[in-house]
């Protein structure tokens, strides 16, 4: 029947016996046999045929819009299933953490498709747990996510290290010292992430330990408008490691300060995957590529001497 719902949905397309017959490269009436099997095995009519015009009835538009979705299952299904004869990959859909998405991805989405032209990058965002749900029931390929993950169907391999630093203006007074302590954030002006990510949690957690209160100003969720709005609002924040890059501190006049304290506030980032049964050569070769690009990536700030 796949092949038969194949030949009506080129019918539909073509408006015409004729010209399906002549795009599919058989004769006319072998086609209109295969459309009467068709109608007969599924027991209704699907055409109004009127002259030699035909019309979908509403069990052939029904059935038009099936085979439509037939046609693109079984596209999806035959480049899925290239990709177990090739090494190279045609797509990828990864699953990442909002804060991920933006200290992370861009530029390793930048090294892949440099490497990989035609490759095609999805992402799907979620919490940690949400990202290990999707590997787990295959809607993703693999994850990136701010920590390991305690899961025997699931494969946690770490990345790098991430921690939280320090960022002011250069405007501002601390800008004299090139290391403080914990208790200066007290009542420090800050700009910090919206609530409901690790990156948050974790911020919300070094608060409670050393009793600090800061005076938070904004809370947003983008560390690119976080980031642009310090000098404006001579504020502070706790931004990851691994978002920092020299010329963007540069660009909006920050720098960053040494709390040794903040240096244990480290998280494990990590690449996760499901069963490698169901991992295809060209994603496992994504995941080796993945692994040894972050070996080789070093996320150093601008610090202060």
């Amino acid at each position: 029947m796949l092949e038969d719902m194949r030949l009506f949905a080129t019918v539909v397309d073509h408006t015409s016996l004729n010209k399906a017959a002549e795009r599919l490269n058989i004769s006319q009436p072998a086609l209109s046999r295969r459309i009467s099997r068709l109608e007969s095995e599924l027991g209704i009519p699907l055409f109004r045929r009127i002259g030699k015009r035909l019309e979908l009835t509403a069990a052939g538009q029904l059935t038009y819009e099936f085979a439509q979705e037939l046609r693109r299952f079984h596209g999806a299904y035959l480049q899925k299933l290239n990709a177990f004869k090739t090494g190279e990959a045609q797509g990828v859909t990864i699953g990442a953490s909002l804060t991920t998405l933006q200290t992370t991805l861009p530029d390793w989405i930048t090294a892949m498709t440099e490497k990989h032209p035609s490759l095609e990058i999805k992402a799907v965002t979620g919490k940690s747990h949400e990202i290990a749900t999707l590997v787990k029931e295959r809607k993703v390929d693999f994850g990136l996510v701010a920590s390991s993950v305690d899961d025997p169907s699931i494969t946690s391999l770490p990345l790098f290290e991430d921690h939280l630093m320090l960022v002011l203006p250069r405007t501002h007074f601390i800008l004299e010292r090139t290391e403080i302590d914990m208790a200066d954030l007290n009542r420090l002006p800050m700009i910090l992430f919206a609530p409901g990510t690790w990156y948050r949690s974790l911020t919300d957690e070094l608060f409670r330990r050393y009793g600090i209160s800061p005076e938070v100003q904004m809370e947003i969720d983008s560390f690119e408008a976080i980031v642009r709005l310090l000098s404006a609002c001579r504020a502070g924040t706790l931004l990851p490691k691994s978002y920092l890059r020299k010329q963007m501190l540069e660009d909006n006049d920050l720098y960053v300060v040494r709390v040794r304290d903040l240096e244990e506030t480290k998280r494990t980032m990590s690449l996760i995957h499901g069963d490698p049964a169901w991992i295809t050569p060209s994603i496992q070769y994504l995941i080796d590529e993945t692994t040894a690009y972050f070996a080789r990536q070093t996320h150093v700030p601008n610090e202060p001497d």
